[in-house]
């Protein structure tokens, strides 16, 4: 299965919740952040309540026992490991940052299967203040996106991945539920496999021309059916990249066709 890049969104699909969010609602600055959201983009908003934190005494170690507690679905754990065991290619494509990232990946112990990350940096700096930067810095150039918010541009890390895999017989797999994970949907291949979460902005934004969309759409509505689709995508993928090694015994053909159909179908994006 090294054939297969599974690139994940972050926050609403491997976790459960905004990880943004669940930081400020947990350490009660909830009201602040509401009142300064519409004065300036997410990304430099989270920068300034960090600051924010900090001043009123928050510390790294009171945002990581909040980070450690984040809520998610029970089968996505067994799903990253169980395509990681398959020898799929697992990365991240996050609008979070890195600090959040990683600080969740290495209390779940799931840090080691993704082989990158790509998003806002996140780092404590001499004053012991979490900072975050936005991926694209957009006060130097805009990254010319209408789709995407100023700081990234998820459809171009799609691109510069698919570039770094091209001269491969590689098939890619997107997981996301935002309308940031809109752009990547349109820039992957017809070989590829898109799966935004039902009814989340991003599938509402396919389902108005799922046309627009040239890889197979597989709409997943938690981490149970997630894990089941997946699972059905790398089963699929590895069948037809195996097709001409199949033996030709009917035994071995028969069990290949029922642990086929014993897998979920194919799921309609039109709701």
């Amino acid at each position: 299965m090294s054939g297969i890049v599974i690139v994940f969104d972050f926050d609403k699909t491997i976790v459960d919740v905004d990880s943004d969010n669940w930081v400020i609602d947990e350490l009660g600055f909830t009201d602040l952040f509401n009142q300064l959201l519409p004065t300036m983009p997410w990304n430099t908003l989270m920068d300034t309540m960090m600051m924010e934190l900090h001043s009123n005494g928050k510390t790294i170690k009171d945002i990581e026992e909040v980070l450690r507690k984040i809520p998610l679905h029970p089968r996505v754990i067994p799903a990253i490991k169980a395509a990681h065991a398959l020898g799929c290619d697992l990365r991240i494509v996050s609008d979070a940052n890195t600090f959040f990232i990683e600080t969740i990946l290495k209390h779940l112990g799931i840090r080691e299967y993704f082989s990158e990350i790509n998003t806002n940096p996140g780092y404590v700096n001499e004053e012991g203040r979490l900072r975050i930067l936005p991926y694209h810095d957009f006060n130097k150039a805009s990254h010319g996106c209408n789709l995407c918010p100023p700081n990234m541009c998820k459809g171009l890390v799609i691109e510069r991945i698919e570039d770094s895999i091209s001269e491969e017989d590689k098939r890619l797999i997107y997981l996301g539920d935002g309308s940031g994970d809109y752009c990547p949907s349109l820039r992957l291949k017809d070989k590829d496999f898109m799966m935004p979460r039902k009814n989340f902005p991003v599938w509402d934004l396919i389902c108005r021309d799922p046309s627009l969309v040239k890889a197979e759409i597989h709409g997943w509505s938690d981490g149970e059916e997630l894990e089941q689709v997946l699972l059905h995508l790398i089963n699929k993928i590895s069948m037809e990249q195996n097709s001409t090694f199949i033996s030709s015994d009917c035994k071995l053909q028969t069990l290949s066709v029922s642990a086929l159909e014993a897998l979920p179908k194919v799921l309609p994006v039109r709701p």
